[in-house]
C-alpha cells in the first residue's frame, strides 16, 4: 500500500509473515542502482567525497565516502545495467574502462527499511586521463580522492576519525577488489 508519494522516493506499507505492518521506502523512478569501484592501473581506487544531506541534518557525519554510483534508468529510458555503469563512471569520474567486470546484482544495504538493491562492478581503467569534467551531482560530490590500493584500509578508518560515514556499498565492493576466487 502506498503510504506517501514523490518523484524520487515513495514510503509504502506491506505485511511481514507475522501480520505485522512493515514500512519502508522504495524508489519509483529507478529499475536498479549501479555501483562503481573504479580500479585504475590495477594500483589505485578512486574515491568520492560527498556531503549527504540525510547524514549531516542528522548529525551522524560531516560528509561520507562513497564510490561512482547511479540510478538504472531514471534518465535514460531502456537503459541496461552495463549501460548505467558506463555512464556513472563517465558523468562522476570523468572516466572510461577498458574493462568491467560485475561482480553481484543483488547487494542490499538496509533489506529492512528500503526495496533497492544494487549491482556492482569493478571498473578496470588504463591511466588516469580525465576524459570528461566530472559532475557534482547537485554539489553532492565536493572531492575525489586516488587511493593505492594497499593503503585502502589505514585511509578509510582515517577517513572515519575524522568523521566520515563509509557507506556500505563502498565496503561491499571493496569485498570484491581483492576476489581470490574470481580474479
Amino acid at each position: 500500500m502506498l503510504l506517501y508519494d514523490t518523484k524520487y522516493l515513495q514510503l509504502k506499507s506491506t505485511k511481514s509473515k507475522s501480520g505485522n505492518d512493515w514500512v519502508y521506502a522504495h524508489r519509483p523512478n529507478a529499475k536498479d542502482v549501479v555501483v562503481i569501484l573504479p580500479l585504475i592501473n590495477n594500483k589505485q581506487v578512486l574515491f568520492l567525497i560527498e556531503e549527504r544531506p540525510p547524514l549531516q541534518a542528522e548529525g551522524i557525519a560531516k560528509y561520507s565516502i562513497a564510490l561512482p554510483a547511479g540510478l538504472v534508468g531514471d534518465e535514460r529510458i531502456g537503459e541496461t545495467i552495463e549501460e548505467a555503469i558506463n555512464a556513472e563512471l563517465m558523468e562522476e569520474a570523468g572516466l572510461k574502462a577498458a574493462r568491467i567486470e560485475i561482480k553481484t546484482r543483488r547487494t542490499a544495504s538496509s533489506p529492512g527499511c528500503v526495496s533497492e538493491t544494487v549491482t556492482i562492478a569493478i571498473a578496470y581503467i588504463n591511466g588516469y586521463n580525465i576524459l570528461k569534467k566530472p559532475v557534482s551531482d547537485g554539489g553532492v560530490i565536493v572531492d575525489r580522492v586516488l587511493v593505492d590500493k594497499n593503503n585502502i584500509r589505514s585511509w578509510l578508518k582515517e577517513q572515519e576519525e575524522n568523521g566520515a560515514a563509509l557507506t556500505a556499498q563502498t565496503l561491499a565492493a571493496l569485498f570484491y577488489l581483492e576476489d581470490k576466487e574470481n580474479p
